[in-house]
C-alpha cells in the first residue's frame, strides 16, 4: 500500500539533506518532487498543486532547530499537510437511530457487499450492537446469496425478498421487521452496475427517501484511482452521502483515491477495506495513514489490534507459567493464533517504523505458520506440555507426522527453548538486573 509514492516522497526529502536552512531556492526542487510523486500516484493535478503550494508556503523561512535537520522538518510539514488533504480528523459512524439505518452505495464490483457484512461484523463486536443486513439488489440473485453466506459466517440476521422486485418496498419491511426483532442497526446493500446510469441513481435516490437513513456510505474501489473520485463526485450530487469507504487498500493502490477524495467531494472517508477477511478493516485515521504513507509506521493501530486480543486472566495465567518455567508448546501455539487474528503479517510488521520499508520486495508468506503449527499438533499432549521429553525418536516421528524434515522440527524446537529462557529471564527481575549490569560495560554502551 502506497509503496512507490512512499518512495518517492522519501526521495524528495533527500534533496534537502546536508542543507542548513529551508530557503526558497533549495525548497523548490523538494516541493516539485512531491508533487510529481503525487501526480504519479493517481492524486487530482488540482489537489496536488495546491497541496504542495501550502507545503512550500508553510516551508519557507522556518527556523531549523539544531536538534533536526531542512529534511526532518519537511517530512513534518508534509505529515501535518497529507492528514488535513485526507480530512484531520477521524470521523465516526453515526449510531443514533432506533434503529440506525446505514445506505450502502456504489458501483459493482467496488466490494459493496462484502464491507456490508465486514461493517456488520465490526458493529456486533466492537459496538455490542446488534445488526441486520438486508439484500435490495433485486438484479443479481448472486449478491442476496453472498449477503446471506456472510450473514451466516458472522452470525447476523439477513432479511431479502427475492419475489419482490421493488427495492423500496424491501427496505421498508426490513427497517419494520428489524423494530419488531430488536434490531438496532440496519445496513441496507443496494445494486450496483458497472457504470453510473439513470436507473441506478434514480433507484438509490427512491430508497433513501423512503426510509431516510442515518448514514449513506459510498464504496469505492481505491485500486480504481482517479475514476474512482469522479464516481464520487457523481453519487455524491445525487446523493449527498455522508461518508466515504475506500476498499481493497492491501492491493496494489497508488494512493490517489485516498488522498484526493476529501478535497473533491468534501466527505470524509470513515473505514478502509484491507483484505478478504471479515475482520480485515479499520476506522480511517487520517494521521496515521500520514504516517504509513511517509515511512513512520502506524504504531497506534498495531497496539489496538493486540489489545483486541489481550485477555488479562489469560495473561496472569501465562506470566506465572513462564515464572515456573512451565511456558508449554500449548502456551507457544496460543500466542500465534492471536498473532494471526491481528491480521496480515506482512502489514502488522509494516506498522512497525522502518521495518515496512525494509520489507520493500520482500514476500512474506501468510502460510508461513502452517509449518510451525503442523509439527506441534504432531505431538503428543504429554510431549506440548514436558517439551524435555522430545528425544530424537520422538522428533522422527513427529517431522513424518507434520510432513516436514527433521532439521525443521529441531529447529522450531530450538528456538522455543531460547523464548523459554529469555522469558524466564525477563521474569527474574535478579537475572535481569545482572544482564543490565553486564551491558553497562559493553563498549559504548555506558553513555546510553
Amino acid at each position: 500500500m502506497f509503496d512507490n509514492l512512499s518512495d518517492k516522497l522519501e526521495r524528495a526529502f533527500k534533496l534537502l539533506k546536508g542543507q542548513g536552512k529551508i530557503t526558497e531556492v533549495n525548497v523548490s526542487d523538494t516541493v516539485k518532487e512531491i508533487r510529481k510523486a503525487l501526480l504519479d500516484a493517481d492524486v487530482n493535478y488540482k489537489v496536488a498543486k495546491q497541496f504542495t503550494d501550502t507545503v512550500k508556503e508553510k516551508a519557507i523561512g522556518q527556523n531549523v532547530l539544531s536538534s533536526i535537520s531542512p529534511g526532518q522538518l519537511m517530512i513534518k510539514i508534509t505529515q501535518e499537510e497529507l492528514t488535513n488533504l485526507m480530512g484531520g480528523v477521524t470521523e465516526e459512524i453515526k449510531l443514533g437511530g432506533n434503529p440506525t439505518v446505514i445506505l450502502m452505495s456504489g458501483l459493482q464490483g467496488s466490494g459493496k457487499t462484502t464491507f456490508s457484512g465486514k461493517l456488520a461484523n465490526h458493529l456486533k463486536n466492537k459496538r455490542g450492537k446488534k445488526p441486520l443486513l438486508v439484500a435490495c439488489d433485486i438484479y443479481r440473485p448472486a449478491a442476496i446469496d453472498q449477503l446471506h453466506v456472510l450473514g451466516e459466517q458472522i452470525g447476523v440476521d439477513v432479511f431479502s425478498d427475492r419475489e419482490n422486485k421493488d427495492a423500496v418496498s424491501i427496505a421498508q419491511k426490513a427497517i419494520k421487521q428489524a423494530k419488531e426483532n430488536g434490531n438496532s442497526v440496519v445496513i441496507i446493500d443496494t445494486a450496483g452496475r458497472l457504470a453510473i446510469d439513470e436507473q441506478m441513481m434514480n433507484e438509490i435516490a427512491a430508497v433513501k427517501q423512503a426510509v431516510n437513513p442515518d448514514e449513506i456510505l459510498f464504496v469505492v474501489d481505491s485500486m480504481t484511482g482517479q475514476d474512482a473520485v469522479n464516481t464520487a463526485k457523481a453519487f455524491n450530487d445525487r446523493l449527498d452521502f455522508s461518508g466515504v469507504v475506500l476498499t481493497k487498500l492491501d492491493g496494489d493502490t497508488r494512493g490517489g483515491a485516498a488522498l484526493s477524495i476529501k478535497s473533491i467531494v468534501n466527505k470524509p472517508i470513515k473505514f478502509i477495506g484491507t483484505g478478504e477477511k471479515m475482520d480485515a478493516m479499520d476506522v480511517f485515521h487520517p494521521n496515521r495513514m500520514a504516517d504509513r504513507i511517509l515511512g513512520m509506521g502506524d504504531v497506534i493501530t498495531l497496539v489496538e489490534r493486540a489489545q483486541e486480543q489481550y485477555n488479562e486472566e489469560e495473561a496472569r495465567k501465562l506470566q506465572k507459567k513462564i515464572a515456573k518455567n512451565q511456558f508449554s508448546f500449548n502456551d507457544f501455539l496460543a500466542q500465534l493464533q492471536q498473532i494471526k487474528k491481528m491480521g496480515n503479517v506482512k502489514d502488522l510488521m509494516g506498522m512497525i517504523p522502518g521495518v515496512g520499508k525494509a520489507l520493500k520486495g520482500v514476500d512474506v508468506d501468510e502460510n508461513a505458520f502452517k509449518g510451525i503449527e503442523a509439527i506441534i499438533y504432531s505431538m503428543t499432549p504429554q510431549e506440548r506440555e514436558t517439551p524435555e521429553i522430545l528425544n530424537g525418536k520422538r522428533r522422527e516421528r513427529i517431522a513424518k507426522g507434520s510432513g516436514t524434515s527433521i532439521q525443521e522440527v529441531n529447529k522450531l524446537i530450538k528456538q522455543f527453548e531460547d523464548t523459554r529462557k529469555m522469558m524466564r529471564m525477563m521474569g527474574d527481575k535478579k537475572q535481569m538486573a545482572k544482564m543490565m549490569s553486564q551491558m553497562k560495560n559493553m563498549p559504548g554502551m555506558g553513555r546510553m
